[in-house]
């Protein structure tokens, strides 16, 4: 191990002389730092700060709270994030694809992937167990260039009589899910915010009350894991022997100032709107929605827009504009017959005020269906500038309903009431489009 570090690290420059410490440093220093190392790191954010150095890649949150502050958060990235600049300013360096999620009996996983090692030395007995459970499935996805594993998920559901001597404090009498097993390869591609869609569509499904997951916080990946999980409204209720135990409470609720709290829920009593979206663009940033006449084989998940549930929507639509908090029904334009509504979103935020191009392109990167290139022309286009409608994907509707069906409901009045920007429909046309097309309304309350 020893050996391998020092081939990376000789793979480096190595900066002989530190810079000066500049003003702007010491201030965010004696604010945040508390120990050599936050004084280290300091020292390293100020190598990018003065521009001897053009990125640093960290996983460290104080580090990148201090780029926050000092405004070079352009130059400080994730693992995660760095990859996504990557992808998206180069996508002709992604080499692999990421095959669909597949629900696979544990019996046909290769239990000696090198994906489980970390696994079997946490878990004392993690053999054993897995061997227990040949007959359950788990969810995964591989790489299809060696077939090895990228991401694992177990799922178990959990009734009001099971017992929890190990959990402190002890949990109160609920129906849950329980996320068994669950590690992701950081791979750039945002399998882990793929995988929480997953986790909240099994809940939904199974009518839970709560979810919770038992997780070390011994490496970095258990770390990143941790914070995803707090991004979607886990908290830390206490400890289960050496593992720490959070809990995302599943009460039907909707809070529209912190929408990923409260996801996948959505409230009626917030205006609604349909808006369209090409074909070419529909599959491509709506992958669950995919239409009977497209090949999933086409829609592979290699490019992060395709696994997130954070996702973006540029436009030029004259208003009205939704607000935070509403629905928007996306209808894939076609024609009478061929136009579909296919998908409910809730939006998260709407921005305007870009100063740049730049700002532009780095709010959409990750999230959009354009490359960069792509995106430069759009903002480059004409004279009006675009603004960006960030969205939660929420639901796909199980029946597909086109535009004469729209007109037979009355959700539109003619061939030229189509969707051009954001349409409003009021609270009875929305639930005419839920029921016709046969929709689960167990995410929706009011």
């Amino acid at each position: 191990m020893v050996d391998t570090f020092q081939i990376k690290l000789d793979s480096y420059e190595r900066i002989e002389i530190p810079s000066p410490l500049q003003p702007e440093l010491k201030a965010v220093s004696e604010k945040i730092d508390v120990n050599e190392n936050d004084l280290i790191d300091t020292q390293l954010l100020n190598e990018v700060f003065v521009g001897r150095v053009d990125i640093l890649i960290t996983e460290d949150k104080k580090i990148r709270k201090k780029a926050i502050e000092l405004g070079i958060s352009d130059k400080v990235f994730t693992i995660d994030s760095f990859l996504e600049k990557t992808f998206a300013e180069h996508p002709d360096l992604v080499n692999y694809k990421v095959l669909n999620v597949q629900k696979l009996k544990f019996g046909r996983i290769n239990l000696e992937d090198d994906f489980f090692s970390s696994l079997k030395e946490d878990y004392i007995g993690f053999d054993k167990w897995f061997i227990k459970k040949y007959d359950e499935e788990a969810y995964i996805t591989v790489n299809s260039n060696n077939g090895l594993l990228l991401s694992f998920l177990y799922l178990k559901v959990e009734d009001q009589d099971e017992k929890y001597l190990d959990v402190s404090p002890s949990f109160n009498p609920k129906k849950r899910l329980k996320v068994g097993t669950f590690k992701v390869i950081n791979n750039g591609f945002r399998l882990g915010e793929r995988f929480m869609k997953i986790i909240f569509d099994n809940a939904l499904k199974n009518e839970v009350e709560e979810i919770y997951v038992t997780i070390y916080d011994k490496r970095d990946e258990q770390r990143r894991l941790i914070d995803l999980f707090e991004q979607w409204g886990f908290v830390l209720w206490g400890n289960k022997n050496e593992e720490l135990v959070y809990v995302r409470d599943f009460s039907r609720k909707f809070d529209k100032n912190n929408l990923k709290l409260t996801y996948p829920f959505i409230s009626k009593s917030q205006d609604c709107f349909i808006v369209p979206i090409y074909p070419d663009y529909h599959t491509e940033l709506l992958p669950d929605s995919i239409l009977n006449t497209e090949s999933p084989k086409d829609f592979i998940e290699d490019f992060p827009h395709r696994n997130a549930i954070n996702k973006v929507y540029v436009s030029r639509a004259l208003t009205p504009h939704p607000k935070v908090g509403n629905n928007i029904i996306f209808y894939m334009t076609g024609g009478y017959y061929k136009s579909v509504v296919s998908t409910i979103g809730v939006v998260q935020e709407i921005k305007y005020d870009f100063s740049n191009e730049t700002e532009f392109i780095l709010y959409c990167r990750k999230s959009s269906v354009f490359p960069e290139d792509q995106l430069r022309a759009i903002w480059k286009y004409s004279k009006t500038k675009p603004f960006v409608v960030r969205f939660l994907f929420v639901y796909s509707f199980p029946h597909r309903i086109n535009m004469k069906e729209l007109i037979d409901l009355q959700v539109l009045s003619g061939i030229n009431d189509a969707p051009r920007g954001f349409k409003p429909i009021n609270k009875e046309q929305f639930n005419v489009i839920l029921k016709a097309t046969k929709s689960d309304e167990s995410f929706i309350i009011d």
